[in-house]
């Protein structure tokens, strides 16, 4: 019995010790295949992610910017390019006696004291292998006097790099825009690592920030081998930067630097286009700042000089620029009451003034210009005609044509900060001020003064679709697919009437005799326009009223025209605006700066030889009236730009 007894217990003993085996055996059996998996895992399936990490923590990676990619003209001339730029860097980890190199480079760069406390400040902070930046912008001569102290300034990396560089300089400020360094909300954005290398620029302003993504190009590389600390090892073998794209424009840039030296010392826009196709052939606003500037960084009394100066050179008057268009909408108006069947011939005589109700609307021309029809209210610019019809139509049909000749619209070009202008109507005039419309409205719209605000580009494109009777669309990059415009929902009959009329403006004894063309063979077709930006009372209108001359130059009217040529076959549309010009000075005015800007598409030299004897009336050529303009502005140092 005991023998029995003790064969059980052996058994369960036997039993029980196998099962704790069994599990024991499978937990080591399942960690162990764990363990198999989870290395496998590591070992093929993260082999590359963590092969990556480990090169990593070996070598160092340090960018080096891409070139921009050039943005040219129509002719493929260079509007902005890149040229040599000599910069010296420090490699922290390579410097063996800091504050003699440092002295050294103070002395042959004349470094001020606090650009050697930055310095000192960027080496603390810096990593092992990552370049200081010291100076960029170096002339050759600084750059070959830290080259031959090399060997005793170890640590000291001078090098040839590219900076962005624009050969027309401020006639091209407001539509090329500028490049400059990251800041630290442009590097939150995407944290992208190429933001903070030094010497590396992005577009800030124009088609430089519109296209940046696509001027940049990709970034090269400089990998060197390094030790857990970060010290230095070796260089190992570089990869190349990629160049940007290149950017073609419908910009002829020569007409753009010709307009803006032609401007002179005026605050204006003049905008010149394509009939066929909508290029864009100009688009100037003066004055301007120079981009070249602006890429290197320009002092807060500089900024202040140009932010504070009365003429505006920070805004691109030809798209964030509104005005009235005064006379200029005469054309436009008058084929609005063609398509509604209004004789040309019939006559309203002009005695100087409109009477409405118990309000005077009055004419330019004080004493009137007599019986006048269609054709003649164009040519002499009678005000009473087009009050007297317009009372007649209402305003309905007058803004209809209005936003079909291109006011009022956006065109999205690749700019920013365009503004739209206001074509007003009744619906307009309720939704705005919650008042209705009145006939005084009307009157006001009619000749292009109330509400009726338009940019310079937009005048243009009224030109160029009256010229071509096409739907012309503006356009400034420059593509294979070229646009076929439709045609203008107006007859034909109509618009050769307009256009008739618009060349006797010139050529007929009407009011733009300024702009008849020097080249034989070739008539030009405008209209003269003025913006009244201030109020003339009645006082003043009983005692005659004051000149432009007479008049501060902030009191004194806008002048405005628009124009086309050749009349017979209508190739190329205009609009110049100078702001506070009041048709005072012949050499400056509107339709003198227009005839001079279109006599060179048609005889460039002819245009060139009139304009540099302006300039020496004038004082001296763009850029130097430039600089005297902003000749308060601090001086740009004599050492180099720091970054």
């Amino acid at each position: 019995m005991k023998k029995r007894s003790h064969l059980i217990t052996q058994h369960s003993l036997g039993y029980s010790f196998s099962r704790r085996a069994m599990l024991f055996g499978g937990l080591q059996l399942a960690t162990g295949s764990l363990l198999a998996m989870r290395m496998a895992w590591l070992s093929v399936a993260e082999n590359e992610h963590y092969s990556l990490m480990a090169e990593d923590n070996r070598v160092q990676t340090v960018l080096i910017p891409p070139r921009r990619g050039w943005i040219v003209d129509r002719h493929n001339r260079p509007m902005a390019i890149n040229h040599t730029d000599f910069r010296v860097d420090i490699i922290p980890d390579q410097i063996q006696d800091r504050e003699r190199v440092i002295i050294t480079l103070a002395e042959l760069l004349n470094l001020s004291p606090d650009d050697v406390d930055r310095i000192r400040e960027d080496l603390n902070k810096a990593a092992g292998y990552q370049p200081v930046p010291i100076a960029e912008h170096l002339d050759y001569e600084h750059f070959a006097a830290i080259s031959v102290r090399l060997p005793e300034m170890a640590g000291v990396a001078p090098q040839r790099s590219y900076a962005r560089y624009y050969p027309n300089g401020s006639a091209v400020g407001h539509l090329i825009g500028y490049v400059g360094a990251a800041t630290t909300d442009d590097y939150k954005k995407n944290h992208d690592p190429l933001l903070i290398t030094p010497g590396f620029k992005i577009g800030k302003q124009g088609l430089e920030k519109t296209f940046d993504n696509y001027l940049r190009g990709v970034p090269g590389a400089k990998r060197s081998e390094v030790t857990a600390r970060g010290r230095l090892v070796r260089d190992l073998e570089n990869k190349p930067d990629q160049p940007g794209k290149k950017l073609p424009l419908t910009i002829d840039a020569g007409l753009q630097d010709y307009a803006a030296r032609r401007i002179g010392d005026n605050s204006a826009a003049v905008v010149v286009i394509d009939t066929e196709n909508g290029d864009i052939l100009a688009q100037v606003s003066m004055p301007c700042f120079d981009p070249n500037d602006f890429a290197d960084g320009i002092s807060h009394r500089e900024w202040q000089s140009l932010s504070q100066d009365d003429h505006h050179p920070l805004i691109d008057k030809t798209i964030a620029g509104l005005y009235p268009p005064g006379s200029t909408v005469k054309p436009m108006n008058a084929l609005a009451l063609l398509e509604l069947g209004i004789d040309p011939y019939e006559t309203v005589n002009c005695t100087g003034s409109y009477q409405l109700g118990s309000s005077l609307f009055h004419c330019w021309r004080r004493q009137g210009h007599g019986p006048v029809n269609m054709h003649t209210a164009i040519t002499q610019s009678c005000d009473v005609y087009f009050y007297a019809m317009a009372h007649r139509v209402g305003m309905e049909p007058l803004a209809d044509m209005m936003r079909q000749l291109g006011l009022g619209a956006s065109y999205h070009l690749p700019l920013g900060s365009e503004h739209y202008g206001t074509v007003p109507d009744p619906a307009w005039k309720l939704k705005k001020y919650h008042r209705n419309w009145t006939a005084a409205d009307t009157l006001n719209a009619s000749i292009g003064q109330g509400d009726v605000l338009a940019n310079p580009l937009q005048l243009a494109v009224m030109a160029a679709r009256l010229a071509s009777g096409k739907q012309i669309t503006p356009r400034l990059i420059r593509s294979k697919e070229v646009p076929m415009p439709a045609k203008l929902n107006a007859k034909e009959s109509h618009l050769d009437f307009i256009r008739q009329a618009m060349r006797d403006v010139v050529n007929g004894g009407g009011t733009g005799g300024a702009a008849r063309l020097y080249v034989p063979g070739v008539e030009l077709a405008g209209k003269t326009g003025t913006a009244q930006v201030r109020r003339i009372s009645m006082a003043e209108r009983g005692r005659g009223v004051l000149k432009n001359s007479q008049l501060a130059w902030r009191m004194r009217d806008h002048a405005l025209f628009v124009c086309f040529a050749p009349t017979d076959n209508p190739r190329y549309a205009a609009s110049v605006v100078v702001e506070h010009g009041g048709h005072i000075d012949s050499a400056t005015d509107g339709p003198a700066i227009a005839r001079d800007v279109l006599t060179y598409l048609f005889d460039p030299d002819r245009a060139m030889a009139s304009l540099n004897a302006l300039e020496v009336s004038w004082g001296g050529d763009l850029a130097s009236r430039m600089r005297m303009r902003s000749e308060n502005a601090s001086k740009a140092p004599s050492k180099p730009n720091m970054t």
